[in-house]
């Protein structure tokens, strides 16, 4: 499917609402991927604990990039929604309906999901505005329409959203890439470049991204896609490599006992209310249903706001690492969080 039919992208509403499907895209990369990270074990596993931890600060800036390009044109991003946390498993939102987001520790399934999740687009494939196969082709749609409708209205008449909403650069520590702020064609597709590039590479058929490897500055750092890849090969890219090569580089060790046995896709309505788990479970949707409604509020007037958003995900670490200590009583697993919505009238 492309950006004509059912879900064209012929209208400034039809853009609106695509690039509220990019905030959803990027916001369900981030619970999978803290469950990951906070699986390991940093001294057992510094290499993964890096990779799964450094594509995480980079997913929450192409969140922060998603919202500044809806700011751009006249949206309000919408987070705190149930719409952002869906049941798991479930589909990416609005993408290939086979792809289930999953919530797990770190390991091979895990890494299956996150290399499905980041893959490349073939060089000639086509944009989609729906049920994309690859979020590349995802973005190339968005761009398609948007330079389409800056060429029927111009530029003025798309770009009509209030300036003072653009978030700026904010700190997340081992994240490469900047947040971008919008306001013209030009903005909006390097920051539609910036997004796809972390992701697949730099060029289609590249593994690196143009940025440096915050933890080894020496190297250029590869997309999200081939540093997973690595993870799952357990050997680093060096200069020379390609897609087609694989990596043959440095190894990297992984060591799977020094991985907390987080239950698969945990549920509050596993346990007893009342219980130990629930309790700790309900905690840490409370708090991550703040986060969304603080990064909402970031991002629809409040730039400063981030500041709150950020230390919240610190936060959150702390909970999910004493849920992921708790047993589950099956003698095999621990608990985990739930990242199930609490609508603002049952918060705290």
């Amino acid at each position: 499917m492309d950006t004509r039919g059912a879900h064209a992208i012929d209208t400034i509403d039809d853009l609106r609402r695509h690039l509220q499907w990019a905030i959803e895209l990027e916001h369900a990369t981030i619970p999978p991927y803290l469950c990951a990270l906070y699986s390991l074990d940093p001294a057992r596993n510094p290499e993964a604990t890096q990779v799964v931890g450094t594509v995480l600060a980079e997913e929450m800036i192409h969140l922060a990039l998603a919202a500044n390009l809806l700011n751009a044109v006249g949206g309000s991003p919408k987070l705190d929604t149930p719409d952002l946390l869906p049941p798991y498993p479930h589909p990416l939102p609005h993408g290939d309906r086979s792809v289930h987001v999953h919530l797990a520790p770190f390991g091979p399934e895990a890494l299956e999901l996150f290399l499905r999740i980041e893959q490349p687009a073939s060089a000639d494939a086509p944009p989609q505005s729906d049920e994309y196969r690859t979020i590349g082709q995802f973005y190339a749609a968005i761009e398609q329409g948007l330079r389409m409708l800056c060429d029927e209205l111009g530029e003025e008449q798309v770009f009509t959203g209030d300036p003072a909403r653009q978030i700026g650069e904010f700190h997340l520590r081992g994240g490469g890439g900047e947040v971008l702020p919008v306001h013209d064609l030009k903005s909006a597709s390097a920051a539609l470049a910036e997004i796809v590039e972390q992701g697949e590479g730099a060029a289609r058929t590249d593994v690196w991204d143009g940025d440096r490897d915050v933890f080894h500055p020496d190297r250029e750092e590869v997309a999200h896609y081939f540093r997973f890849q690595e993870l799952k090969v357990g050997r680093r890219y060096r200069t020379g490599d390609t897609p087609q090569s694989g990596p043959t580089g440095e190894e990297i060790a992984i060591d799977l006992d020094g991985v907390l046995p987080m239950r698969h896709n945990p549920r509050t309505a596993d346990y007893p209310e009342g219980s130990a788990v629930r309790v700790a479970q309900e905690e840490f949707n409370q708090t991550y249903s703040l986060l969304l409604y603080q990064l909402e509020e970031a991002f629809t007037g409040n730039p400063g706001g981030m500041t709150d958003a950020v230390g919240t995900m610190f936060g959150l670490r702390k909970q999910a690492l004493a849920l992921m200590k708790m047993p589950t009583g099956d003698g095999k697993t621990t608990a985990g969080p739930t990242f199930e919505y609490v609508p603002p009238e049952r918060r705290n």
